[in-house]
């Protein structure tokens, strides 16, 4: 268990809190492209960290991120016009672009004065697979946007979903960090499915490594015929973790406040996703301000039959299974409170981390894993991979891409391998 000191320290992140300052020191997801379609189109709301903020897309095709409250006199600036490259407040037409400027204010007899003194909250944004993500702290600590896997895949094939979780987002991001839950949560009864390691082998054997981007989970079960079943995840400070999910996925946990977050869940492909349309079917359970349509107000949409029959819990989808657990947790669960287990090895060491990270930073140690420099900007390391492999084998000597204690410049990324392919053709399953 946490101390209430330790479990406020990772979950509280709002401004000027311990954590917040660690939050504020990376490149965090804001928003879905797909929320901006247009050139001085309608801009969005977003919501980060505790601050209400509004990103649109400018003439210009830039991606601005503003307080959504105008400097002027505080009208929200969602309802204003997207125009003359930035955002013009209905209340008085002042006009702010995405640096914070005001290059307008035409109810004043001398505009310039409001120009050049007033400024907006207004944060940098960096556009990539599908997710516009932004940079919330100081100017001069702000690292370069990590090189990860997605930033050089092609975006036919990248796929990214979003979606509201109604509770803190640490306990989204420890549901990432554990594979135990696997065996149970989201355990099919029933088909060629039912046969997968993850359903018959449910007490895996865990290991961990501390790296240069966070935490490296291994989890390794013995499989029917006698073989090891091995899943490797990686945990990306603070809010990351790369799953062998349907296939290489990247699911982010990021804090709209202490009590709500967003899940972005983004996929990268050695295909083009055209080729496996249905390889991404979380929409469906979407509505389209990203709320789940299976929700607590409706019990996920648990089915009591389906439970007997069909899968470990009653309920469709991935989204619904892992939101019953997290959210029923609480807004923000108290970890003072729990009882852990040998399964939760990996959670304890992702914890410890987050804590020794903000702790360095109360103390003028900046994050490590926010790279400033180009020569340590390389992640071939970052990968999540599941393999199967002979007693007595070692996993690394068939991943050693990942096995790698740091990042190797122009190491080959091999393709994404998944030993249910067969069982999951024989069902058309993705899962």
């Amino acid at each position: 268990m946490l101390s209430q000191e330790n479990n406020d320290l990772i979950t509280l992140t709002g401004a000027g809190t311990p954590g917040g300052n660690m939050f504020r020191r990376f490149w965090i997801p804001a928003c879905l492209s797909a929320e901006l379609p247009e050139r001085e189109g309608p801009p969005v709301r977003v919501r980060l960290l505790g601050e209400n903020l509004v990103a649109y897309r400018d003439s210009e095709g830039r991606i601005g991120l503003i307080g959504e409250h105008c400097p002027h006199r505080g009208a929200s600036l969602y309802y204003g016009r997207n125009e003359d490259g930035g955002l013009r407040c209905l209340y008085h037409g002042w006009l702010m672009n995405g640096e914070g400027r005001i290059l307008d204010a035409p109810a004043e007899p001398d505009p310039g004065v409001i120009c050049r003194d007033a400024r907006t909250t207004a944060y940098p944004t960096h556009e990539v697979a599908g997710i516009v993500f932004t940079y919330m702290g100081p100017a001069d600590k702000k690292p370069l946007f990590p090189a990860y896997r997605f930033v050089t895949a092609p975006a036919s094939h990248t796929y990214v979903t979003k979606s509201l979780q109604d509770c803190n987002y640490l306990q989204g991001l420890e549901g990432e960090c554990d594979s135990a839950h696997l065996s149970f949560l989201h355990r099919t009864l029933r088909g060629p499915l039912a046969k997968r390691a993850i359903f018959t082998s449910r007490k895996p054997a865990y290991d961990y490594e501390r790296t240069d981007f966070g935490i490296r989970l291994i989890a390794t079960r013995e499989t029917e015929d006698d073989r090891l079943y091995v899943r490797v995840s990686s945990f990306v400070l603070p809010y990351g973790c790369w799953v062998p999910a349907r296939n290489r996925e990247l699911h982010m946990h990021v804090p709209m406040d202490d009590t709500h977050s967003w899940r972005f869940d983004l996929g990268v492909l050695d295909h083009p996703v055209s080729e496996t349309p249905s390889i991404d079917d979380r929409a469906q359970f979407l509505d389209p301000d990203f709320r789940k349509i299976p929700n607590m107000a409706n019990d996920y949409l648990q089915d009591r039959a389906v439970q007997k029959t069909d899968n470990f819990t009653g309920m469709k989808g991935f989204l619904a299974q892992d939101s019953a657990v997290t959210e029923s947790m609480g807004p923000r669960f108290d970890r003072s409170k729990e009882y852990l287990g040998q399964s939760d090895a990996g959670i304890v060491a992702v914890r410890n981390l987050m804590i020794k990270t903000i702790r360095d930073l109360e103390k003028g140690i900046e994050p490590p894993q926010a790279v400033t420099r180009e020569e340590d900007n390389v992640f071939t390391h970052v990968d999540t991979c599941q393999i199967t492999i002979d007693q007595g084998d070692d996993w690394r000597r068939h991943l050693p891409h990942v096995s790698a204690p740091r990042a190797v410049p122009g190491a080959p990324l091999p393709p994404f391998h998944d030993p249910d392919t067969s069982l999951k053709r024989e069902t058309g399953s993705n899962v």
